[in-house]
């Protein structure tokens, strides 16, 4: 019967016990949130280099391909 009330959980009678989890919680997210914002902001920088690597290397092969056709 034990293992069904779950006895590994503790809820203090003193509710200002859950402050300190709180305020770690508070600090967790907003360092949750910008990493996230981090991470989209470099996600999308690398996506703008890798689009304009794409349209220079495309851009070079039809420079060349242009060189081979008029020779």
């Amino acid at each position: 019967m034990n293992v069904l009330l779950m006895p590994f959980l503790y809820f203090p009678e003193d509710k200002s016990e859950y402050i300190p989890a709180a305020f770690s919680f508070i600090i967790f997210m907003i360092l949750f949130y910008f990493t996230i914002r981090w991470f989209r902001r470099n996600s999308r920088k690398q996506l703008e280099e890798t689009k304009e690597l794409e349209a220079r290397i495309l851009r070079e092969r039809r420079e060349e391909r242009e060189k081979q056709q008029s020779n």
